[in-house]
């Protein structure tokens, strides 16, 4: 199971779609504290829509109280910033793999990153463009992952239900 971490998100409205996302995806959940929200938020639950209450989601005091929580996370963790010299489709994820994502308005801070460069991933954009939307980049670097573990639990196969139409 792929594990998304969000770092003191702070819009209700992403993390919401990023809960949902996790859900479509069979994704675990971990925000850290402080939240820019409370879980009961209204916009919150309507960007997850119907789908929050089938959420796999952790919440921590702090960065330090998610690592002690997530010993498997040391080395296993991945961290996307637009500081990092590799891009996310240029490292293999393991199918347990803790994709960080920091908060929309400052990232993942300099003093966690430097201990974790090698693993910081990155999506390329054009030069004069900031980010992206937090929930955008999560689903971008989470269905990298999933692609290389061939989607895990995930449905492949849709089903296409031709109708025969008739001209009378």
């Amino acid at each position: 199971m792929i594990n998304i971490v969000l770092l003191e998100p702070e819009i209700p409205a992403n993390t919401g779609n990023i809960g949902r996302t996790c859900c479509a995806t069979g994704s675990r959940l971990h925000l850290i504290e402080p939240l820019g929200f409370q879980i009961s938020d209204k916009m919150l639950k309507r960007a997850g829509m119907d789908y929050w209450d089938k959420l796999d989601v952790t919440v921590y005091d702090c960065y330090e109280d998610f690592l002690e929580k997530n010993p498997q996370a040391a080395g296993n963790m991945f961290m996307a910033t637009t500081k990092a010299h590799q891009t996310y489709t240029d490292v293999s994820y393991p199918e347990d793999a803790y994709i960080m994502f920091g908060k929309e308005s400052a990232g993942i801070p300099e003093e966690i990153l430097v201990d974790n460069e090698k693993n910081a991933i990155r999506i390329p954009m054009n030069h004069n463009i900031r980010s992206l939307n937090l929930s955008n980049s999560v689903a971008i670097v989470l269905y990298e992952a999933l692609r290389q573990n061939s989607f895990l639990e995930a449905e492949r196969d849709g089903q296409l239900h031709r109708l025969h139409w008739h001209n009378k």
